[in-house]
């Protein structure tokens, strides 16, 4: 099995973007996080930081956890007017008590960098898309890169959120896959992805996709990022590379794994991206791509 490790690809996203950078081309990117929760102020903390990578000015707006939508709707508005702001991050999940729908509708769609306002889901689904959600738009990077062939292969997308699964299945129907999305509802799962030459899966739901789900030799796309502990739960998960991992745990408290059984589609699958070390870092990287993409766009 060979492993899609994307640290290279990554790395040449954000070499283009900043080259573009220092060639002349001006982009901000404004970060918007609610709350504390720890997950969340990591995710923010990289993208920050690939903003310093490739020479984005970044901004970063941090704020309690009793933030109400209005105060957040009169900070998104004040964002979206300012001019020497070319892209939007809010950090989701937001607070419960937060309207998410009305944050993301609001946002100008041109400083939408994640791509979730629904004038760019639109655009997607009609076949025009302008800002694509950065894990979808990464993974066919990622398959292009490779050489896996898109064009006539059955892909099955198992998991429908607006973030991942819906625009990644559209992507793939542009580039002439036949698609099927599976979910919480699809009966007898493993039958349905067991056709797949291409699987995607972004369920959050450790490990939950075995061998018995997966077309011998198929290609694997594991979206998923969570957090193991449980020794007997590694050992099962990761195999040969258990102890490996188990050194992680008595290092971190931890280890990442994603929806997929590594172990287990190590056996069936004939490419497979790793957690970490996959997806990931693509999501990243392509959110620099379209922060530089937004400023060119208002310029």
């Amino acid at each position: 099995m060979i492993k899609l490790e994307a640290a290279e690809l990554a790395a040449r996203i954000k070499e283009e973007v900043k080259a573009e950078i220092e060639g002349g081309v001006r982009a901000s990117l404004a970060a918007v996080r609610v709350g504390d929760d720890p997950a969340s102020a990591v995710y923010v903390r990289n993208k920050i930081r690939a903003c310093e990578e490739v020479g984005i000015r970044s901004e970063q707006h941090a704020l309690p956890e009793s933030t109400t939508t209005e105060q957040l709707l009169e900070l998104i508005t004040s964002l979206n007017t300012r001019d020497d702001v070319d892209g939007i991050l809010t950090q989701l999940p937001l607070p419960r008590h937060i309207d998410e729908t009305a944050i993301i509708e609001a946002m100008n769609p041109l400083k939408d960098v994640d791509g979730f306002h629904p004038v760019n889901a639109g655009r997607l689904a009609l076949g025009r898309p302008v800002l694509v959600p950065c894990t979808p738009a990464g993974i066919i990077e990622l398959l292009d890169d490779r050489g896996v062939e898109i064009r006539g292969t059955n892909a099955c997308v198992v998991g429908r959120s607006q973030i991942v699964g819906r625009p990644m299945a559209q992507l793939l129907l542009q580039r002439d896959a036949t698609v099927t999305i599976c979910h919480s509802r699809t009966r007898d799962l493993a039958a349905v992805t067991r056709t797949a030459d291409l699987l995607i899966v972004a369920i959050g739901r450790t490990g939950f996709i075995g061998r018995d789900h997966i077309k011998p030799g198929a290609t694997v796309i594991d979206v998923g990022m969570n957090k193991v502990s449980d020794v007997d739960e590694v050992r099962r998960l990761f195999g040969d590379e258990a102890e490996k991992r188990l050194e992680v745990v008595a290092k971190r408290g931890s280890t990442l794994v994603g929806d997929v059984n590594p172990a287990e589609a190590a056996e069936v699958a004939g490419m497979l991206t790793p957690v970490p070390g996959g997806v990931g870092l693509l999501t990243v990287a392509m959110l620099m791509k379209n922060t530089l993409k937004a400023a060119r766009l208002r310029r």
